[in-house]
């Protein structure tokens, strides 16, 4: 049987919800699949302010705020005894002061059953197997349940199936990351022992003084994201299985430590290797890639589902433009915009691990305004072209952490 579509999306997640929701408003005919079953377990916990933009103009927000998800109103990295807290109430860039921390599994099912709800169709436990373009659109073959395959006759193909990246394999896409090869070792507990008011929902990340980071994301439900991250090198100096190598790294880190002395896992420690990926393309005739089947960075920001829904916003209205007989430059409209908010991130999440951002964090005489301009970024808004730690991130986080390096020597 083959089905005929204006636009065929790969993966019903944040970016292919958030893309169905927006092409859906204009009128477009639209076929979603998605490889597993929803609810599924994901990382990606933590939101960041931009989000609540990008769901709001999707008419996701309300269904979003319905599920009563514990509020994110900052980060705090800890180093031992220093401490670096951002409020999202005090940024450079005009935008939410809050956003949410979300079990995943609960927050993707809830935007997919939303737009589901309003006629788009979504068929789940079913992939891509191959795909051929032709002067009108592209031909998919999708893969049943019952192994039984169809075609799909599609004006456009947009891939949003993040770390399966569909189209990146099918197509050779793909290319190396430029870091290096981390891991990901995380669980769910109970039994945190949260700080109190608004302090609660912050995302703390923790600097390991061996050399990883640590991230704790607490969940309305009254479970909490833990997760440790580095290199391969780290993670052998804590031998034994996930479950007993993950607490005997939190427990070697004060902070953690502190915070989670009374933890219960509630679920088996996972691990995710080499997870950092590079691209060569953002679209082609008659496709686009959004989301992480884009590039994926680090963790460590909570930039993917940022990135994941700005994307899939940019791309939706392209297509819109494009299916609707007007000019569209892919490059310019597309490819350039995503590239800057993945460039930026890619700045800071570089400037994490080679000590620039830490050296600006924990100084003793950090600059209120600047640390109200780097806010807006660990917001979310990579966009806003007046922030100069924006668009000029690599050279203005280099010269900072020059200069308070030099500083530090002095006073010593």
């Amino acid at each position: 049987m083959n089905t005929e579509v204006d636009v065929l999306i790969i993966g019903a997640g944040p970016a292919g919800s958030s893309a169905a929701a927006l092409l859906h408003k204009q009128g477009f005919k639209l076929l979603v699949v998605e490889k597993l079953t929803f609810p599924r377990f994901v990382i990606g916990e933590s939101l960041l302010p931009h989000c609540m933009d990008l769901l709001k103009e999707a008419d996701l927000l309300e269904a979003v705020e319905a599920r009563q998800f514990i509020h994110k109103g900052g980060a705090v990295f800890l180093r031992g005894n220093e401490t670096c807290n951002f409020d999202f109430s005090s940024q450079f860039t005009a935008g939410w002061k809050y956003t949410f921390q979300v079990p995943r599994g609960d927050f993707d099912k809830t935007l997919a059953d939303a737009v589901a709800a309003r006629g788009v169709e979504i068929r789940y436990n079913t992939g891509v197997t191959a795909i051929s373009f032709n002067k009108d659109g592209a031909t998919v073959t999708i893969e049943a349940p019952d192994k039984t395959t169809s075609q799909v006759s599609a004006r456009f193909v947009l891939d949003c199936s993040g770390y399966g990246r569909t189209l990146p394999r099918l197509l050779d896409l793909e290319k190396p990351s430029t870091f290096p090869t981390r891991e990901a070792l995380f669980t769910h507990v109970a039994g945190d022992q949260r700080p109190v008011g608004n302090e609660e929902g912050k995302i703390w990340i923790c600097m390991h003084p061996g050399g990883a980071w640590i991230w704790i994301i607490p969940f309305s439900n009254g479970k909490t994201s833990v997760g440790a991250v580095a290199t391969p090198e780290f993670f052998a100096r804590y031998p034994g299985e996930p479950d007993a190598q993950l607490r005997d790294i939190l427990f070697s880190d004060p902070n953690a430590a502190s915070r989670l002395a009374k933890m219960e896992f509630t679920m088996p420690s996972q691990r995710i290797t080499g997870y950092s990926c590079g691209i060569k393309q953002l679209y082609g005739e008659h496709y686009a890639l959004a989301g992480n089947a884009t590039e994926f960075l680090d963790p460590v920001f909570s930039s993917g589902v940022t990135l994941a829904l700005a994307s899939a916003n940019r791309a939706a209205k392209t297509i819109i433009r494009q299916l609707n007989g007007e000019r569209v430059d892919w490059q310019t409209e597309y490819s350039d915009h995503v590239m800057q908010g993945i460039n930026a991130f890619r700045a800071y999440v570089s400037g994490w691990y080679d000590g620039k951002l830490p050296q600006i964090f924990f100084a003793a005489n950090r600059n209120p305004e600047v640390m109200r301009q780097i806010c807006s970024v660990l917001a979310g808004y990579v966009w806003d072209k007046s922030n100069p730690y924006v668009t000029q991130a690599d050279r203005a986080l280099g010269l900072l952490a020059q200069i308070l390096k030099g500083q530090n020597k002095t006073a010593v």
